[in-house]
């Protein structure tokens, strides 16, 4: 009995090992979450130690964005070349160092080298252990798979928010980046121990012992094993002909909907993210109030992403995230017409948090589908530094607007339309065929034997 093993796992009810490496990848995403964000949780402490001025700070807070942007773009899709595992290793390692490192800064130049540092592994994670997630699903909990890590990532943000509290307290804010460090340090043997490298990659790239790797690995997940390698897929020669190869004819228009999508969404989000405590307040709520409507954001976003991820499981996840951004953009809108109520306020701060988590969450499950495996990780790790250079301008450009003269209801009614802007482009955006057919297991040719059977 023979069939492409990725009708295998497409199809077939997903095993213990599957989970379990998507497992591993939400917790690297709760580690990046509270890594990313370390900076703006100590950031009053930090300045208030060195004098620094808005605009040092504001550089401080930038250069891990800056990192990500270089780690995404430029490190990432080095995994289509060296394997999806060795990448988030290597990754994790730097990660962890600049993080111990920044413990220990002595001056606002070393913290910010550091920190864009820090921002080049985590870069480099994120992109990495989003496909990873994605090729270890199947065809039915793939968008869940994926969301998940993006509730890690909120979740790693929520956590390390409470934590810092603790820390700054009663150890200073250099505990913050200490016990951070520590923690990402700490995964590696578990990395080691239980992330797989993708199947995909090996079939692809054939690395020494890719067969009796890939069986190794199929075993695991309860299928049988392969007779031999398939007919090997073509694949881009090098680092830069990846990037080519996304801009061919084949490939350009889905390219540049993604890259548009991507900067839209990650504009909005750090728009949201960034600004809503400021805003809140300008609106005429009190700063505690404004806090705490930027925190519920954040929980609101725990539960966006899952969310997410089930409903792709019922329903095309295109359609599912058009219609998350939509809602964001429609709830953006009249989020300031809420400030009368502190109640409804709040209600409506913990819902946007709901979907604009989830719009990040959907972009992340929905990028790995459109890609070959021999491109997979530069394509995600593309679009997601693209994606970064909007979370970068957003805050500044809300920031020149709001000097200018604009309102916080201009702002949200400005960024709800990029939202809405982002769902209409996914409909120009070309998917790889779905379903059950042979266009979908294209991919993975290869066909497999029971054990025992004759072949």
């Amino acid at each position: 009995m023979s069939a492409p093993i990725k009708d295998l796992i497409d199809d077939r009810p997903m095993s213990r090992f599957q989970w379990g490496a998507v497992v591993i990848c939400v917790l690297l995403n709760v580690l990046d979450g509270f890594d990313v964000l370390v900076m703006a949780f100590t950031g009053k402490s930090v300045s208030a130690e060195w004098g620094l001025s808005g605009a040092q700070l504001g550089l401080l807070l930038s250069a891990g964005l800056v990192g990500m942007a270089a780690g995404s773009m430029f490190v990432a899709p080095w995994a289509d070349r060296i394997g999806r595992r060795p990448m988030v290793l290597g990754c994790l390692a730097v990660a962890s160092a600049a993080m111990i490192l920044s413990s220990v800064s002595q001056g606002p130049v070393q913290l910010g080298l550091l920190r864009a540092l820090t921002g080049l592994g985590i870069g480099g994670i994120l992109a990495t252990s989003n496909v990873i997630a994605a090729e270890y699903a199947s065809h039915r909990w793939r968008g869940l798979a994926v969301s998940l890590n993006s509730t890690g990532y909120a979740l790693g943000a929520t956590l390390g928010g409470l934590l810092a509290t603790l820390l700054i307290g009663g150890f200073g804010w250099r505990s913050v980046f200490l016990v951070g460090g520590l923690a990402t340090a700490a995964a590696l043997p578990l990395v080691w121990w239980r992330l797989p490298e993708s199947i995909d990659f090996l079939v692809t790239r054939r690395p020494e012992g890719a067969l009796e790797r890939i069986n190794a690995l199929v075993r695991r997940m309860g299928h049988p094993a392969l007779d031999a390698l398939p007919e090997r897929p073509s694949a881009p020669a090098g680092i830069g002909a990846g990037y080519r190869e996304l801009l061919t004819p084949r490939l350009r228009r889905t390219t540049f909907v993604l890259w548009v999508v991507f900067f839209c969404v990650m504009a909005g989000f750090y728009f949201v993210t960034s600004w809503t405590p400021t805003l809140l307040t300008e609106a005429g709520l009190s700063p505690t109030a404004g806090i705490a409507g930027g925190t519920l954001l954040n929980v609101g976003g725990i539960f966006g992403a899952a969310l997410l991820g089930l409903l792709a499981a019922r329903f095309a996840l295109r359609n599912v995230l058009a219609t998350y951004l939509v809602a964001t953009g429609v709830l953006l809108a009249v989020f300031i017409g809420t400030t009368s109520s502190l109640t409804l306020a709040f209600v409506v701060a913990a819902v946007i948090g709901v979907f604009v988590n989830g719009c990040v969450a959907g972009l992340y499950a929905l990028t790995p589908t459109v890609y070959e495996a021999a491109v997979r990780t530069t394509g995600v790790g593309t679009g997601l530094a693209i994606g970064r250079a909007g979370a970068i301008l957003a805050p500044t450009l809300a920031g020149t607007l709001l000097d200018g003269g604009w309102t916080p209801q201009y702002l949200y009614v400005l960024f709800g339309a990029v939202f809405v802007l982002a769902a209409a482009m996914l409909f120009v955006l070309r998917l790889r065929p779905a379903g059950p057919s042979a266009a979908r297991h294209a991919e993975l040719p290869t066909t497999v034997r029971a054990e025992g059977a004759s072949s």
